[in-house]
């Protein structure tokens, strides 16, 4: 099959199922994952739809914002790499001490439930997957912020959980992001949760965001950072060596796990 034969068809498939996927594309028509992404590309810049966290969706469906249980279904052994490289970015090392932020998300859900038995840390999160994966381990300190809990994400937003941000000085924020990019920066689609994804960055010393290469390119509704807010970007090794070198050259760090 054609590249052009292949596009029209995810475009049919996301048309009738209102998003699609890059993994089951792939298998679908037996191509790589990049063939699958250069296509959506492709289809994006047409204007026929809309490159999203792990595939895309029908343009004018700017809206949509998978749930938590498909998010992370979603580059899962990516995820499971970043979350493994993170490790040692936590202050003092793997078994160090010091004070964290996990942000709300799947990559550091992951992250959490990887910190070592040994690691004595204060742990700070507004993510109730989060705080279950971290709230029986044996070291740490763990402070759950409060707030209204959306639905999709597992997190608390809105007035309580800026005050709480507002009130700490961690050393390491491990943020998430529904996109980034060296032009549109860091988005995610809902304002209550950019909101507090603005708190985060204010709130520590050093800024790590955990993000797979499929979000790059990514601009969601809300704006609530630029990458030039990050310390280390920690993704995959899907994000072009190209790509990687000219975040690095706007001042960002990045490791391709």
């Amino acid at each position: 099959m054609y590249a052009p034969e292949r596009q029209q068809e995810i475009l049919r498939l996301a048309r009738e199922g209102g998003r699609v996927d890059v993994l089951s594309l792939a298998e679908q028509f037996q191509v790589t994952a990049e063939t699958v992404r250069r296509d959506l590309k492709a289809l994006d810049r047409a204007g026929l739809v809309r490159r999203v966290h792990g595939g895309a969706i029908p343009a004018g469906r700017l809206d949509f914002e998978p749930d938590l249980a498909e998010r992370d279904a979603v580059a899962a052994d990516e995820k499971q790499r970043i979350a493994r490289t993170a490790l040692a970015e936590l202050p003092g090392g793997e078994s160090g001490t010091g004070s964290v932020i996990l942000d709300a998300g799947t990559t550091a859900a992951r992250l959490a439930a990887q910190i070592p038995l040994e690691a004595e840390l204060t742990v700070v999160t507004h993510g109730l997957p989060v705080a279950a994966r971290l709230a029986d381990h044996p070291g740490l300190t763990l402070h759950l912020v409060g707030g209204r809990i959306r639905h999709r994400t597992r997190a608390a937003v809105d007035d309580w959980a800026l005050r709480a941000y507002r009130e700490i000085n961690a050393d390491v924020l491990f943020l998430a992001t529904n996109g980034f990019s060296l032009d549109g920066g860091l988005t995610t689609p809902d304002l209550a949760e950019a909101a507090v994804k603005r708190a985060l960055i204010g709130a520590a010393r050093r800024v790590v965001l955990l993000a797979d290469s499929a979000k790059f390119g990514q601009r969601q509704f809300a704006r609530f950072g630029e990458l030039s807010d990050v310390d280390l970007l920690i993704t995959d090794t899907g994000l072009a060596p190209d790509d990687a070198l000219a975040i690095e050259r706007a001042g960002t760090e990045v490791v391709r796990a």
